[in-house]
């Protein structure tokens, strides 16, 4: 029996797995749903101070400011960081992931700071 034969006839010439498009870890209804809760989040104490008798334009231009930057910019801010992180340290983080951490960031802080001024 030809062991070196039968051991190189076993071997693929190439890769499968390593060359295949990497997928997201993270479902994209996972990273839908953290935007609706963190956005949910952000406009609930909006309500709540609208209700109680606050200025209305107070408060929209409070809103105005706050519910962009947890909606849009710590998402947009880890999804830049992976992006030079990919290019400076040559890792393979997908923006999809990169987003639903900004996301659950963006949750997690909002929730902190409800807890804070209530």
């Amino acid at each position: 029996m030809d062991t070196k034969n039968s051991i190189n006839s076993s071997a693929s010439p190439e890769p499968v797995a390593s060359t295949a498009q990497q997928r997201s870890l993270v479902p994209k209804g996972i990273t839908i749903g953290l935007a609706m809760f963190a956005l949910v989040l952000s406009l609930a104490g909006y309500g709540f101070r609208l209700m109680v008798g606050d200025d209305t334009g107070e408060v929209l231009r409070h809103a105005a400011v706050i519910v962009p930057a947890f909606m849009l910019g710590i998402p947009l801010l880890f999804w830049i960081g992976s992006r030079i992180f990919n290019k400076v340290k040559g890792t393979h983080i997908e923006g999809w992931n990169a987003i639903s951490l900004g996301y659950l960031t963006s949750c997690i802080s909002i929730l902190w700071l409800m807890g804070t001024y209530s």
